[in-house]
């Protein structure tokens, strides 16, 4: 147990180290920008930017779960030198097929998911879905073979290339949404064609051949991937039509500022699917399944605490925009909203473990259908606010499902205890601090943060986690 965690760790750790830098300089920035920017050019941009992530799902058809899936059940280097070609070849020509065809339609379809005719936007939106979709089958190559190092590296290049050129697009050029799009994904181009160069040997422009056994298993995980995606679609589509630019403006900082969890989520998404797939004992996964989930929601949990007692305070040291500063009312939720979307994950490979995707959709529509009636219910009393309370209805609802009908799949031992005393814990921390404690200034932002500090002795006490692990855990470290 302790090596596998140990590998999780460390992957973990360098698939982070991108989305760390990353985070760091987009915050740094992020007051640059918005100072170019009004909330309407940032809310076309960000929508623009998700929209792009969606439809890679769909383009991908699940060949990058499948590929990651069947790496592991082959040691054979020709075979799987095969598998990452047939993988890379399908990914190009699909997302090159559509881009070109989209490009044709660039105007109606800026109008159709931006409300506003912006044909030249579209354009650099849809070079954006081809690299970002071939990017990251790029990426699944490296996270097989543990290539950490690279990976690393490479996030780091793509980081620095993407804020050279948004800055001087959006801030030099004025540029707008255009230069913020077109900088996030320019760089993303740049750095694929470099790593198809270093790659050569596994990746194939050759039309794909033997493609059936990885799109029947991945098929089956688009649409409960592309529905559990779409909650941060339909939201901010929602609010765009409804409560206007400016509102899916304020939700979209307030989603940049959840970045915190998010590089907690995505570090956990490159790594876990790999480890868990390559754990061969079933008691061994069951106890490591169960082990993980736990940590995760107690690290997660103290930095949503976080979010939701200091949101307001961050906010207004990123942006001297005061459009932005409403942003502050949805930070909390959407926070937990990405949070709650890794416990999701966890749940996700215990269905891949036995092979059976089939269970997914189910879970993430009735996810989907929850958000929508919130958003619905929600948005018109409470704005932005009510939009982040539907993301994280509709991950509990796609959580719960998903345990309900993948259980008897692969039975993990989920130390539910030790679970709901993290929850209760950092709920009353939370929800408690933020009713009672002041709201502005010195005192107010002092007060918040012992609070917090609070957080890790209180869940020892709770016992979610004993000296003696905190001590292994240590020595993990270390030894990583």
């Amino acid at each position: 147990m302790a090596g596998l965690l140990r590998r999780l760790l460390a992957s973990t750790a360098a698939y982070q180290t991108p989305s760390i830098v990353s985070s760091v300089l987009a915050l740094v920035t992020l007051r640059l920008y918005t100072s170019h920017l009004t909330t309407a050019d940032y809310g076309y941009a960000e929508n623009l930017l998700t929209a792009i992530i969606f439809t890679s799902i769909l383009l991908r058809f699940g060949i990058g779960e499948a590929f990651v899936r069947f790496w592991f059940d082959d040691e054979d280097h020709a075979r799987r030198l095969d598998l990452a070609r047939t993988a890379t070849a399908w990914t190009f020509y699909v997302s090159t097929v559509v881009a070109l065809v989209g490009l044709a339609f660039a105007g109606p379809l800026s109008r159709l998911i931006l409300d506003l005719d912006d044909a030249t936007l579209m354009g650099f939106g849809l070079l954006g879905l081809w690299a970002f979709t071939n990017l990251e089958m790029a990426y699944a190559l490296l996270r097989v073979e543990e290539r950490r190092r690279e990976y690393v590296v490479t996030g780091i290049v793509n980081i620095l290339l993407t804020v050279a050129l948004t800055v001087t697009l959006v801030v030099i050029l004025d540029e707008g949404a255009r230069g913020y799009v077109l900088g996030n994904y320019g760089a993303s181009a740049i750095v694929l064609l470099g790593l198809w160069v270093l790659h050569r040997d596994r990746v194939s422009f050759r039309p794909p051949r033997r493609t059936v056994a990885l799109l029947r298993f991945g098929g089956p995980t688009v649409p409960a991937d592309a529905a559990a995606f779409a909650l941060n679609v339909v939201d901010r589509t929602y609010l765009m039509h409804s409560q206007g630019a400016d509102a899916a403006g304020r939700y979209a900082f307030a989603a940049k500022l959840s970045t915190v969890v998010i590089v907690a989520v995505r570090g956990f998404q490159a790594a876990w699917p790999p480890l868990a797939y390559s754990v061969v004992d079933e008691a061994q996964a069951a106890r490591l399944y169960a082990r993980v989930t736990t940590a995760y929601v107690a690290v997660t949990g103290i930095v949503v605490c976080g979010v939701t007692l200091v949101g307001r305070w961050a906010v207004r040291a990123l942006t001297d925009n005061p459009s932005f500063y409403p942003s502050s009312e949805a930070l909390p939720w959407v926070a937990l909203g990405w949070a709650l979307y890794g416990l999701v994950l966890v749940l996700v490979t215990v269905a891949g473990r036995a092979k059976v995707t089939t269970r997914n959709f189910p879970a993430t529509v009735a996810g989907l259908v929850v958000n929508v009636v919130l958003l619905v219910t929600l948005v018109g009393p409470l704005g932005i606010a009510g939009a982040g309370i539907a993301l994280c209805g509709a991950y509990v609802v796609i959580v719960a499902v998903l345990y309900l009908l993948t259980r008897d799949l692969f039975r993990v031992p989920f130390e539910w205890g030790r679970l709901c005393a993290a929850v209760v814990v950092l709920a009353v921390l939370g929800v408690g601090g933020e009713l009672l404690l002041p709201t502005h200034g010195a005192e107010g932002l002092l007060s918040r943060l012992a609070l917090l500090a609070a957080a890790p002795p209180l869940l020892v006490a709770a016992r979610v986690v004993t000296p003696a692990e905190l001590r292994a855990l240590r020595r993990i470290r270390s030894a990583a």
